[in-house]
């Protein structure tokens, strides 16, 4: 059997920026297992399988660790290949999933997705928090992430992380974050739970950092970048408990599996 997968580096125009996905365009379902080998074998944070389903696509994220209920990466980099070579004529999809129906809208050259917005709730900064990340967090709150706080941007950008003691910590990823000097935020995402050491670029994640940074700061449409190795910047605005991020994309490969 043969699967097309195409594989796109999300919020950059530039491949080997941005953060990799994997996106296997189905006609039905594969069996759960072989799903799991499939992203297992491509080794990246998140793979991504979709199956038509009347005018929606049931879209389905799983990362190395495990099936996850949400990822805007993993989401624009559907989005991307469906708009170029399945519907070339559309101007917006939506997508069925754990989290929900979730839409993307094409805006000029960008890719706009509506999220939930996590409600985040303060948490205790503690010793543990301080030996997994190497600095004291300024503040903490927790939605399904971790959302950690820092001082500054270089703070952030300079983090080396302690990831066994990150795996112990509450949330199912760690997200780190501080007021950007060239944007309004930079941070970076950490999830050993799913086996993945660091997100490139963590849309889900940004559904915790926007609701803090937007209310810190006290504006409603924010840039934030991510500041790993690859980089990637996110364009955002919030609107109640929506979050719409938009970011480019560039394909990097297409293929096909033998499965």
């Amino acid at each position: 059997m043969s699967v097309k997968q195409y594989v796109v580096d999300a919020f950059t125009d530039e491949v080997f920026h941005g953060n990799q996905a994997a996106v296997c365009i189905l006609d039905d379902w594969l069996p759960e297992d072989l799903m799991m080998d499939i992203t297992r074998e491509n080794n990246f944070s998140e793979t991504a399988f979709t199956v038509k389903e009347g005018e929606k696509y049931h879209l389905r994220w799983f990362t190395p660790g495990g099936e996850i209920d949400l990822c805007g990466h993993a989401t624009l980099g559907t989005a991307y290949v469906l708009f170029h070579y399945y519907e070339k004529n559309a101007q917006r999809l939506t997508f069925s999933t754990l989290s929900g129906d979730l839409t993307v809208v094409r805006k000029d050259d960008l890719l706009e997705m509506e999220f939930p917005a996590y409600d985040l709730k303060p948490a205790e900064v503690t010793g543990a928090m301080e030996e997994a990340l190497g600095v004291r967090p300024r503040r903490a709150y927790m939605g399904r992430d971790l959302l950690c706080v820092l001082d500054n941007e270089k703070t952030v950008r300079s983090l080396s992380p302690d990831l066994q003691k990150v795996k112990a910590l509450d949330g199912l990823l760690v997200h780190v974050t501080a007021r950007g000097t060239k944007t309004d935020c930079v941070s970076r995402s950490f999830a050993p739970k799913l086996a993945v050491a660091e997100d490139p670029v963590c849309g889900s994640g940004h559904c915790h950092i926007i609701p803090y940074w937007a209310d810190t700061l006290g504006k409603e449409e924010l840039t934030a970048y991510q500041a790993s190795r690859r980089g990637g910047t996110l364009y955002c605005r919030r609107e109640g408990k929506k979050i719409f991020m938009a970011g480019k994309a560039a394909l990097y490969s297409i293929g096909d599996l033998f499965v």
